[in-house]
């Protein structure tokens, strides 16, 4: 389980540098920050209900902040 989260870390590198090419540099710190989160995570050799119980809180955040951000500050499309 350790690895799946220097998968991800591996991913979400990936799209902060897309992202930093392509002149989006919020979105880019943003992932640079989950990169290392994710790293640092997968070397922590934690159990494997640990992993799990991480990665569902990262889930439950994450979606919570897109949903707010959606519909609370983008506002609605007219």
């Amino acid at each position: 389980m350790d690895r799946m989260f220097r998968v991800l870390g591996f991913f979400t590198l990936v799209i902060g540098l897309m992202a930093f090419a392509g002149n989006l540099t919020e979105m880019a710190l943003l992932f640079f920050l989950q990169t290392a989160f994710f790293v640092i995570l997968g070397y922590l050799k934690f159990t494997e209900k640990t992993y799990i119980l991480l990665f569902w809180g990262y889930m439950i955040l994450t979606f919570t902040g897109f949903s707010y951000w959606t519909i609370f500050e983008m506002g609605l499309p007219l």
